[in-house]
Parts: structure tokens; sequence; C-alpha cells
């Protein structure tokens, strides 16, 4: 493991100094970086449940239209697009990123590379108060006039700009207003991460000697803030259009609506790889701990990090083989989306390496971390069909594209976010959590979710498009078969969302009666599990000097080489 050492006398804490805290400072108002993470973590599950509650209101829907089942009342045909889209939104957006991008970057940064905070920690505490109040703006649109907008996730004019065919033209500002909150938000952690990463590791600590994880939410931030500018340009756009009559996007006075599908999936391809990154990153912290194996071809990784950032910005119009652009973009598109399911596949190959010939234990964060990878090569997989033009004008925007963005990010955004949780509990917490029941949970989340999304692709390659209220109104896609496939899939999905009270009652009887965490309990081997359990303010009582990589667990006689002063007489 990355030891620590003591560096000689230095204030651990950066000036924070040891002070009694009322509870507005500590848990409100905390520049902490480990507090901030935690606000990020909860308020994205919080999010999480809300945005599950969706999926179950148009899911009941969908699978019993017309009947009187819970809910029916609520999910009119207007409330149905707003609740889906939402959903969307709320997914991608208040729950991948915020967990896997600002709350485990908060909590691992500074710990995983030895430095008692964020460089700015201040800003860091702006970053999350800006985010919160875009989380109230978006939950507030659903009690505005006209009620929540609802023209999908993406957001393509004229469904989102023009009010006459809009039924939520105040719902739709109130978007904007809130997905532009949540990207100022994490500019400034992106800036945070980067400048943290860079600048203050502790001594002895070299570039690579970086561990996976911190790399991959360093490169996710450059990514979005690299990413994000024309999206913003072309929100204020569409705001304009929406409020002071501008006719950006309106064909009729000159404007152009495949623009906002430029800007947005220019932003919207690599914004997967911004959430996918640490995903990444976290399962390859918990696999080599498990397998009991160092992490194959950290280099070759870091390496491959690299070209799947540039790719990712290569990609974009893959998403709109329809709509209109030019056959030869088409292959050009097509070429670029096959050529960046090489280095994710090269990820997970070496993710098997890893695994190849180690001493394995599934604990629940290892039976987490492999079910990511399973699941995600099949959305990768899925990707590739997609990516080729022809096979997509075929398949494009039917539930095929739903399975497939779904293999995407139920992986990234809840199995991810499962296995980080459960391997950084003791860290976070001092706690253990209760395997058994750790397990149950797990189970009880993958196999419902495969029942989910499996027969969707079957509906979706028999011709059935998404976003429709009522398929009664379609007979081809009201046959039969159609029906009790979709009642099974509701099913499925009532039965995944039962068992993640498991998951909340695990961490309420952990918090409360969990056994207490060692530093190390899992014998890992970076830096963070150096210090206590949960680690104190400024996180060592004395920083670190690092004389190891990352990942070197259990070389023999390396500390009596490197210090002959602890070798026994």
């Amino acid at each position: 493991m990355a030891e620590a050492v003591p560096a000689g006398s230095q204030d651990p804490h950066g000036g924070h100094g040891h002070h009694e805290q009322s509870f507005w400072s500590k848990y409100v108002f905390s520049t902490d970086h480990k507090m901030i993470a935690m606000q990020y973590m909860f308020t994205g599950m919080a999010m999480g449940m809300i945005g599950a509650f969706m999926a179950y209101a148009f899911r009941m829907q969908l699978a019993f239209p017309g009947m009187e089942v819970p809910l029916y009342g609520l999910v009119s045909p207007a409330n149905y697009n707003s609740l889906v889209t939402n959903h969307g939104t709320i997914m991608i957006f208040w729950v991948a990123m915020p967990v896997l991008l600002a709350g485990f970057g908060n909590f691992l940064i500074p710990l995983m590379i030895g430095c008692d905070d964020m460089v700015f920690p201040r800003i860091n505490r702006l970053s999350y108060q800006i985010f919160l109040l875009s989380a109230i703006v978006l939950l507030a649109s659903f009690f505005v006039p006209g009620g929540a907008f609802g023209g999908a996730w993406t957001a393509y004019p004229p469904l989102s700009s023009e009010a006459q065919y809009s039924l939520t033209p105040m719902g739709s500002s109130f978007w904007v207003v809130a997905v532009a909150l949540e990207f100022v938000a994490f500019l400034m952690g992106g800036i945070n991460f980067v400048t943290t990463a860079m600048n203050s590791r502790a001594p002895g600590m070299k570039m690579y000697d970086i561990p996976i994880v911190v790399w991959m939410i360093v490169i996710a931030s450059i990514l979005f803030m690299a990413s994000v500018g024309p999206l913003i340009a072309g929100a204020i756009m569409l705001f304009f259009d929406q409020n002071l009559g501008t006719a950006f996007y309106d064909p009729s006075r000159g404007g152009d609506p495949i623009l906002w599908q430029h800007l947005f999936w220019f932003f919207g391809h690599p914004e997967v790889y911004v959430v996918l990154l640490p995903a990444l990153g976290v399962t390859a912290e918990i696999i080599p701990v498990f397998a009991r194996k160092k992490f194959f071809a950290y280099k070759t990784v870091l390496y491959t990090v690299f070209a799947t950032g540039v790719l990712s910005f290569t990609v974009w119009a893959h998403h709109q083989f329809i709509a209109g652009i030019d056959p030869r973009m088409a292959n050009i598109f097509t070429v670029t989306t096959l050529l960046i399911s090489v280095p994710i596949a090269e990820m997970c190959f070496v993710y098997i390496a890893t695994l190849w010939g180690g001493s394995i234990t599934l604990s629940t964060p290892m039976l987490w971390a492999l079910a990511f990878v399973a699941e995600f090569l099949i959305g990768g997989v899925t990707g590739i069909f997609l990516g080729a033009s022809g096979a997509d004008i075929y398949m494009h925007d039917t539930y095929f594209v739903l399975a497939h963005f779904h293999y995407t990010f139920y992986p990234i955004a809840i199995v991810g976010t499962f296995a980080g949780f459960t391997f950084w509990f003791p860290k976070m917490f001092g706690r253990m959590m209760d395997d058994r029941l750790g397990k149950i949970h797990f189970w009880g989340s993958i196999i419902p979710f495969n029942c989910i999304f499996i027969p969707l692709f079957v509906l979706g390659m028999a011709g059935q498009h998404r976003r429709i209220f009522d398929f009664n109104a379609y007979p081809d896609l009201a046959l039969p078969w159609m029906q009790h496939t979709r009642e099974f899939v509701t099913i499925a999905l009532l039965v995944m969302l039962a068992f993640q009270l498991v998951f909340f009652y695990n961490v309420w009887k952990s918090l409360r009666k969990g056994e207490k965490a060692s530093k190390n309990p899992w014998k890992s081997n970076t830096l963070e599990w150096t210090t206590e359990s949960p680690p104190g303010h400024g996180n060592w009582a004395e920083l670190p000097t690092v004389y190891r990589g990352p990942y070197e667990y259990s070389v023999p006689d390396r500390e009596e080489d490197y210090w002959p002063q602890n070798q026994p007489s």
C-alpha cells in the first residue's frame, strides 16, 4: 500500500485549526471536503429517489393504460411527458454527476493524494450550494403554471422553444435555468479537482503514483469543462427564444433547430464519459483489492483514458443520423464511434487481466464492481449497432435505444455508485456495512434490472417507439405479447425499487450498530486507508510522505529495503 510516514513538524490542517464547530458550520456551511462530498452524495441519492418515483409512475401507465392503478390519475398525457423528461434529466445531471463526479471526487482526491482539503474550500462549498439551488429550481418547475418541462431531456426545439408547441413554457424556462446553474456548480468543482490533484500531492507522490480513480475524476472534469461551453451558449439562446422572442432555432424566421442538436450532443456525448470515467476508476480501485493482485497495466489504462477523452469529442453526430446530416459525414461518425469502443474494451480487458489468477473474494463491493463490467459491456456492444448509420435508421428512437442507454447509464450511475459507496463506507463513517444485507440488495437490484431492459431490446427490434403515452392507440404496438412484456417489465421495476429499501435499512443499521472499522478493513493498497476511519479534521495528524506506488499490495521486503532502520535487530 502507499505508506504514510512522518513528514516532519508541520500544520496538518492547512490553517483550519481545531475549534468547536456549530451544527450549521459543521453540516450545512462546511468547507471540509468530506462533508461536502456527503452533501453531494446524499442530495444525489434523494434526487435518485425522486427520479425512481417518476419511473414508477410512467411505467404503471405503460403497463396498465386506462386502468385504475396507483397514480394513474397523476399520469395524464402532459404529465407523462413531464415525468419521462425529468426522470432522464434527474438521473443524468442530478444523480450520476453529483454522486460519482462531485461526491467521490470531493471525498477521495485529498485523501488519496495526501493533502488536508481542496485548494479552494470556499469555492467548493459554493459549488454545492449552487448545485442544491439548481435541484430546487428543477423541482419547483412542477409547481409553476402549466407544470414541468415535457419536451424530452434532450430539449429539442421546437418542443422546447416555441410556445405554440410547448404546453409548459414556464416549466421549460425553469428547466433551462436549473441545468445552467448545475453546470456552473460543476465548473467550480472541476477547477478545484484539477488544481488540487496537480498541486497538492503529498511529498514523494509523482504523477504516476496517483491512483487511477483520481486520474479518472480529473480527466472527467477536464472533459466537462472543455465540452460544456457550447451547450451553455445554446441554452442561453434557447432561453432567449422562450422568453424574448428571438429565433435562433425557428426555421420560419431564419433559425435552425438542428443547431441545438449539434450544441447539445457536442456536450452530451463527452458527458457520457464524464460520468463513465469516475465509475471505471471506482471499479479499478476495488478489483485489485478483492483479487489480491496488483492492478494490471496502470500506464496503459492511463494512456487509454487520455485517448478516450480526445475521441469523445468526435462522435456526437451519431445521435443525428436521421436528422438530415450529410451521409458522407455520417460515415465519418460511424468510424469514430467504432474507434471509441476500442479503448473502452481495452480497459475492460485490463480489469479481466487483473482478476486472472487472483485470489478473488466476492464481498459486496466486489460484486458491484464485477457487475459494472458485465452490465456495461452489454451497453457498449449494443451501442455498436446504433453507431452504424444503416442500422440506426431503423432503431433510432425505439426502445432498443432506450435499453442500450440504460445498460450504459445504470451501471455508471447506480452500480458504480453502490460499488464505491459500499467500498468506502468504512472510511466515510467508521463502521462496516452488513455484508449479508449488501448481497441481498445486490441480487435484488441486478436480476430485476436485467428483467427490465433485456425485454425492451426485443420490443425495440419489433418497432416500439419511445415517448408514446398509450400503446393501445397503435394496433401494431398493442399486440398481446407486447402488452404482456410491458407488464412484466413494470413488475420487475417494482421489485427492483422494493429492494432499494434493503440498502437504506442497511445504511441506517450500519451507522447505528455496525462493527467499528479499522484504518484498513479491506487490506487495501492506497493512501486513504492509512488514516483513521473516519478521517479527522485535516485528514491526518501529520501529512504523509509517499514512497511507494499506488498499487503495490504485499510487495515482499519493500518496507525493509526502503527503511533499513525498521528491520528487526
